[in-house]
Formats: structure tokens, sequence, C-alpha cells
């Protein structure tokens, strides 16, 4: 079924009213515990509006968003200000009001689809018990009408996915159930919290553009949370930029994107990674085809299987995969989710076992190593993980996970490893004083740090860099970019550098392969690729990367 007139998720449109705002946030003041985080923030939503609060990590625009809500983690609480739905003061309301309000007025689409969904139940139930508690189907009727917003929002087999649980559908899948979810009731406003961030750039266009046919449908209003310049150019009305828990500039998109006035939002425009060339985070890379010494990697015909199940065959998901990695230079892995972009950066660093085909590493073939041979590869090369506060031992102090590969290696007594260690966060910006603090005392930016450092420990010829900054906010993000770059330009590194960030990619390779379904599509130096991309795919690829360009 479509969207057409007469489906469960059309509404009138309607915007009577428009002068008078549908959610006003007036002097908001949230506290966790002793500590105020937001201080004094307001903005305004009119009906059938788009706005967009940017800014990095830690600005309060989660927890502004939250609040509305009534949906503040453990401790946290309104400590002033007024938040108005529809004029009516919701700032304090009871748990039953708030029930009323979320879902039915106000609808939610969280950032983290998988530990926002009930794993044992069936998607369809989700989707009709929402109908249910606020009244908007009987328990009868609440099947079917699932059945039938799940088509709306884009899933191409409605029926039976409704019979499915989350665990069996694609992050993309699963985005497209809580905008389903979110929408069910028709509310008058629909909370977005950095609703695309974890999903690659063509599911992130084929999601934004069903949650904005279906929003302009219903006539809903929204307010887009986003660390993401680009999709708040794209998607949004007005702007609302916050900086350590207050706002520092608001108004029209264009105006705030193209002229900011404040310093802090010229740095998140300076710092949003482009897809063009020379990029306002630093020039395009040295494209040229590197002579000389022998590639550092090597991969030829790689393939990698899984056992099929039942009476199907093998499936092959990484497919005769061949590219090379330069001394000094770094490579890009690009393509979308499911490419095999990321098996095969696991089966580099041999924690997937190869099907068929060889990775050579400084000429040596790796493919069935062991023991001590196998021992040395690993020590040449090293990871570094998207989740840093994932991949780092929570009970180890800094020290102690900076030191671990040397201990592991027999690398120096214990005396040399603590030098070794000061000197490592001297590289990656840290301050000696770091390495005393645990990872749960540390932004996120800093843990990434100290995720490179340890990777840098045994000084490896190859770093394999697997969505490293994807989980970082705009500034992080080029802030560790822009280390890695000085990294290879004093140590000479080389990176595999997995990414389904095209942006990014732009602004720290020298030479790119494309994936598509496990088999190689394009590849070439950086200014070939993604300047003349020679196939439809990688054309796709480009036209769905959110720009700051604010469209004329």
């Amino acid at each position: 079924m479509g969207t057409g007139a007469g489906g469960p998720l059309m509404g009138t449109g309607s915007t009577d009213g428009a002068g008078a705002p549908l959610l006003e946030i007036a002097e908001l003041r949230v506290a966790f515990g002793g500590t105020e985080v937001v201080h004094g923030v307001s903005l305004r939503v009119l009906p059938g509006e788009r706005v967009a609060v940017v800014g990095g990590s830690g600005s309060g625009k989660s927890t502004t968003a939250h609040a509305v809500l009534g949906l503040l983690p453990g401790g946290g609480r309104v400590t002033g200000g007024r938040i108005l739905l529809r004029g009516e003061d919701v700032t304090h309301a009871g748990e039953a009001r708030l029930r009323r309000l979320r879902g039915r007025e106000v609808g939610l689409v969280p950032q983290d689809p998988m530990s926002n969904l009930n794993p044992v139940l069936r998607v369809g139930r989700q989707v009709a018990e929402t109908l249910v508690v606020h009244g908007k189907a009987s328990r009868r009727e609440a099947p079917s009408r699932a059945v039938e917003i799940l088509a709306q929002v884009g899933l191409p087999e409605p029926a039976r996915q409704a019979r499915q649980y989350p665990h069996e559908f694609s992050g993309g899948m699963r985005q497209r159930v809580l905008i389903a979810i979110a929408l069910a009731c028709r509310p008058e406003l629909l909370i977005a919290d950095e609703p695309t961030s974890a999903l690659d750039v063509t599911v992130q266009q084929q999601i934004l553009d069903r949650l904005d046919t279906l929003t302009r449908e219903l006539g809903t209003a929204m307010l887009l949370v986003t660390h993401d310049l680009g999709l708040a150019a794209e998607r949004a009305d007005r702007v609302v930029v916050l900086a350590e828990g207050r706002v520092v500039e608001s108004g029209p998109t264009r105006d705030v994107l193209t002229a900011p006035r404040h310093e802090y939002t010229r740095r998140l425009v300076a710092a949003a990674p482009s897809i063009a060339a020379g990029s306002a985070s630093g020039p395009a890379r040295a494209a040229e085809t590197p002579t000389g010494p022998p590639p550092v990697l090597a991969l030829q015909g790689v393939s990698k299987e899984y056992p099929g199940r039942g009476r199907g065959g093998p499936l092959r998901v990484v497919d005769d995969v061949s590219f090379e990695v330069s001394r000094g230079r770094t490579t890009s892995v690009v393509g979308e989710s499911g490419s095999g972009k990321t098996t095969v950066a696991r089966m580099v660093l041999g924690l997937v076992p190869v099907s068929s085909g060889t990775i050579r590493l400084d000429g040596d073939d790796i493919v069935g190593m062991r023991g001590p041979r196998l021992r040395a590869a690993r020590r040449a090369m090293q990871p570094v993980f998207q989740d840093p506060y994932g991949s780092l031992d929570p009970m180890f102090s800094v020290e102690r996970l900076v030191a671990e590969p040397l201990r592991i290696f027999g690398v120096g007594d214990r005396t040399a490893r603590a030098a070794r260690v000061r000197e490592l966060l001297d590289q990656v910006a840290l301050p000696a004083t770091t390495a005393q603090q645990f990872p749960n005392e540390l932004s996120g930016g800093q843990r990434q740090r100290v995720a490179i450092a340890r990777a840098l420990a045994l000084d490896p010829a190859l770093v394999v860099c697997d969505e490293a900054v994807s989980a970082l906010d705009v500034l992080v993000q080029d802030q560790i970019l822009r280390l890695l770059r000085t990294l290879q330009e004093q140590l000479g590194v080389s990176y595999l550098f997995i990414s389904h960030d095209l942006a990014v990619v732009r602004e720290i390779s020298h030479d790119v392969v494309v994936m598509r379904q496990g088999r190689v599509v394009e590849q070439g130096p950086v200014e070939q690729v993604l300047g003349s991309p020679s196939t439809p795919y990688t054309r796709q690829l480009l036209a769905a990367v959110p720009t700051t360009a604010v469209p004329v």
C-alpha cells in the first residue's frame, strides 16, 4: 500500500493557526544531580515547521529534546523554565499526562533502533500496541492497521515482515519500524533524535525522504536533533545551534549556515566534512599514483563464504576482492551496509578466516599463518574501532590500556613502557595526566585518541580504522582526522580506512575502493573516483551525501 489518500497515516496537513507555536521551550534548565547541563535554552516550533537543533556532543541538544517528553535519564530533572505544547504547560506534567502525550501528540524517533525495539516481540505487534494504547484502533483492528503503516514507511513485504523480529531486520529497516511507531497515531510533533547517524548515506537518504513525505502529508512538525550540518541544511526550515547547554545562534537555515554570526557556529560549518575538493577541514590529499617500494598490504582474489542455512547454498559476503595499500598512504574502502567492507577489514586483521585468495603484509601471505609468524604479522598491523568505549577495558587506566600491547609482546621493562606511554600520549595530543584516568572519565574524542595511541604503541606498518570517526560529532571528528593525517606525515604509517561516509573519505584518503554486495565496483585515486566516478553506483553514493550548501 502506498501513501495515497485514505491511508492510516494520512492527515489534513492543515497549518491553521501557524502563527502560534506548537512547541515553545522557554528558558529551560536541566540538571543531573547538582550539575546543570542545560542553561536557559529557548526555542519554538510552529505547526508543520522543521527545526534542527545542532551542536557537538555534550551541547545539550538531546537532553533538551528528551525533556519535552519527560524522558530524561536517571537523575535528570527540569530545574527551571517552561515547556509549552499548544500553549499547555507540560513542564512538570504527571506520568499519566506524559503517557497520553508520548506517541499520540508527540512522536519520537530515537537514535538506536536495536535498543529501542523490544527484541522478543514481533515488529507488527509493536506497531499495533501503539495504536491500541492510544485508542486509535481496537485489538482486532490493530494488526491489519500495523501492516498498512509498515507499508507506508517503505517496508517491501509488510505482511510478512510484521511477523518478524527486530534482529531479522537491517538497520535501515529497523529505523523504518521506529518511524512507523512514532507516526502511527498521527502526532502533531515528531522529535527525531539523530535518526540516521548509524546508517550509510543511501539508506539515510531513503529514510529521511520517507520521513519528509509522511510528515508533510500529516502536517506534522519536526524537531530534528543532529550533529550533521548537512542534514540540517537539507531538511530544516530553521536551525538552533547549541553549545555547552546554551543557544548561541538561531534563525533560518540559509542565514545560519551561509553567514554564521557566532564563532562556535563558524567552527561547526568549517569542520563539516565536504565531498567537494579542497574542503574546509583541509586540502584534498595528493592523488598521484605512488612509485617506489612495494605496497604494505595487498589483497588478491579474496573471498569469504559462510555456510548456507537449510537447503540454501553457501553465502558469499566478499567476492574476489583485490586492492593495495601503499606505504605512508591511506586507502579507504567504502560502501553501503552489507557491502562487505568490514568483513574485509576483519580478514586483514585475522579476526575472520579467509575462504580463498591471498592477503600479503610486507610481501608475506598472512592467510593460514600460525605461531610466531602470525604473532609478528599481528604486531605489524593494529586496529582502531568505531566505539572507543566498547573497545577499551573500563577497568584499566589509560596507562595500562596503552601499555598493554607492549607488555603482551614483551617490549621493554615497566620503566621503558611507562616512558613509551608518555611519548604516545604526547603524540596524540593528550596531557600526561591522562595516563592515570579511566575511559569513563574521558570524552569520546579523548577515548578515540587513547585508542589511536594504543594502536601506535608497537610502531605498526599498518593501522586498520573501522568506522573510526563515525560515532563522533563534527568538531571532534575533524580533530581526529587532522590527528591521523599528522601522525601519517610524522611516522609514515599506512591506513586502511573503512567508512560509509564519503565526505570523510574525501578528506583522509589517497586511494578509494568502492564495494557493493561483496564485490569491488570501482577503485583508484580519490580525485578520480570521487571527482569523476565511472560507475552509476558510485555516482549514487555521491548524490546521497548531505551537504551544508543550502539549496537555492
